[in-house]
């Protein structure tokens, strides 16, 4: 297929991008706080593992099951004119997904211990370490502390997936992805309060704060977590009551729709399920490593995850009811629709893969580093960042063309190639990792001593090399059911080569500006580097900053 110029895509997925923006935003604000809090020791080790740990429910009930099983089926009634047979399908889905959830929480909060022992192994050691002397705080004990607040949090975030699909389905993109805003800023200010109360960071203070601070303090953040769940959910629910008709709760299955949502839930489970199992597996291998690892691993993937969100999962959201509408009338439309959403992400997706790789260290500088996140802290984020930033391309794309699975009615497909991806991940990492905590970021030039090592790199090289044997996976079967190629080839050569260029100022301003303040030069390099590029996205008149430019307008 030849690329193509002006298209239907991004009339909306740049919409849900601007929301999702101004949600990551404020989360990469929130990690920026709390590295500033806890740096990459024991309390920031505990503090990313139990967010990670009640993350089975979120993404085994969350959006992603919605947009497989929910979305397609509720689009299609709204399509056929059957909006109050799509409310009641609806509304029985809302109630399976509240009992669902329900019954996970307590399950949860009641087995926090053992799955804290499972999933943080290498935290079971530190009781004994604590009698003898060698360490402050039993990481374990505090993590099954948090793992208890966390699971509430965990299940209104599920429950504000419901509200996010039907929203979508409704092309109502900007509450839905707005409303994780409020999420954030609890947390922030409950974060801040409570930093404030304790005295921690105050003007003067050295980079030794009291473990039972800390400790506190992370009370504070699961807490505020809780509190902003709740909100999140509840300010879509004026959105919903005005689009919605015929809505009713119920715990029936026997209404329209349900069943055949039920069945598409199995598979979607699967997949979502062996990605959960290799993110567990992922927290479990960091625990292992030298303290700091699972922390420094949380900093580099919360700007990994940025772009995923903004350009990946923001088109395949957009894109995944359109799609749905058409899969009835042909193949060649869904390939006309997939090629122009993979031009939309990648417009954007891949200057922020190169950026992360020749730029990273500047922008985790200017994001993180103060308080008790130190030089060696930075180093290691951005090496753990780059080695991420080279299967980031991959990993979008594959977003993408899930959606064209999803949309066929196969959800199985997904579901295996996500199997494959989780166990070469595997294959990969547990070697390099161990190999690589052997080495210290006190080898890095100008860094003095330093108690970090490089095992995490090791979860991140995985991660990369197993994210193109997906894409290409699923590139190969999307292809065969659809029987004509969607990839825009020399769109991405064409925004490869402007990134080069882009490049090449942004480096000369970060070596004349080595000795200016280090936020003032993150912001300075990346913007001269994303400046040029949309200068020379503009001069050369690519659509896809058209799309975004009407949006910001």
């Amino acid at each position: 297929m030849a690329d193509q110029g002006k298209n239907s895509s991004g009339n909306f997925a740049p919409i849900v991008a601007i929301g999702i923006m101004a949600s990551r935003v404020m989360g990469l604000l929130r990690w920026s706080i709390m590295a500033r809090y806890f740096g990459s020791g024991a309390h920031a080790d505990v503090l990313r593992a139990a967010f990670q740990a009640p993350n089975a429910l979120q993404n085994l009930l969350g959006e992603g099951t919605i947009s497989a099983a929910f979305i397609p089926v509720y689009s299609k009634m709204l399509e056929e004119g059957r909006a109050e047979d799509a409310g009641r399908f609806a509304g029985s889905i809302l109630g399976l997904m509240i009992a669902a959830v329900s019954i996970g929480v307590l399950i949860g909060m009641w087995l926090a211990h053992p799955i804290c022992s499972i999933l943080m192994r290498g935290f079971v050691g530190d009781a004994a370490e604590v009698v003898a002397g060698v360490r402050e705080i039993d990481r374990l004990l505090l993590a099954v502390d948090m793992v208890r607040l966390a699971f509430p949090m965990a299940g209104m975030l599920v429950l504000s997936s419901w509200a996010l699909g039907v929203l979508n389905s409704h092309r109502r993109f900007h509450v839905s992805y707005l409303a994780p805003v409020i999420w954030n800023v609890t947390i922030i200010a409950a974060l801040l309060i409570g930093g404030s109360m304790t005295g921690h960071l105050h003007e003067g203070q050295d980079n030794y704060v009291l473990p039972e601070i800390l400790t506190q303090l992370l009370k504070t953040v699961f807490i505020g977590g809780m509190i902003g769940g709740l909100l999140q959910f509840l300010v879509q629910l004026p959105s919903i009551i005005r689009v919605i008709k015929g809505f009713r709760l119920s715990l029936s299955t026997r209404i329209e729709g349900v069943r055949e949502s039920l069945r598409a839930v199995g598979p979607a489970l699967a997949g979502r399920g062996v990605a959960q199992i290799s993110a567990y597996v992922d927290i479990l291998l960091a625990t292992l490593l030298v303290e700091g690892a699972v922390s420094s691993i949380g900093y580099a993937q919360v700007l990994y995850i940025l772009p995923i969100s903004l350009f990946g999962l923001a088109v395949a959201a957009a894109e995944l009811p359109e799609l749905s509408r058409l899969a009835a009338h042909g193949s060649k439309g869904m390939a006309k629709r997939i090629h122009a959403g993979l031009r939309q992400g990648l417009f954007l997706a891949t200057p922020t893969a190169l950026g992360y790789i020749a730029l990273g260290y500047a922008l985790i500088s200017a994001i993180y580093q103060g308080g008790l996140f130190d030089v060696d802290d930075n180093w290691l984020a951005y090496i753990i960042l780059a080695v991420y930033s080279l299967g980031l391309l991959a990993t979008i794309s594959s977003r993408l063309l899930q959606n064209g699975f999803w949309a066929l009615g196969d959800t199985r497909t997904p579901a295996r190639m996500a199997a494959v991806r989780a166990a070469i991940a595997l294959v990969i990492a547990i070697p390099t990792m161990f190999f690589l905590d052997e080495f210290s970021v006190s080898l890095i030039p100008g860094v003095g001593p330093s108690t970090l090592y490089f095992g995490a790199v090791g979860l991140a090289a995985g991660s990369s090399m197993a994210a193109w044997i997906e894409w290409w996976l699923l590139r190969r079967r999307l292809k065969r059911r659809l029987e004509i190629d969607f990839i825009p080839w020399t769109f991405i050569g064409q925004i490869l080569l402007y990134v080069v260029i882009s490049l090449i100022p942004a480096l000369v301003v970060w070596y004349l500006m080595q000795d200016v303040f280090h936020i003032i030069t993150g912001i300075c390099v990346v913007g001269v580097f994303a400046g040029s590029y949309l200068i020379l996205s503009y001069l050369r008149k690519i659509p896809e900053l058209y799309s975004w430019m009407k949006v910001v307008k």
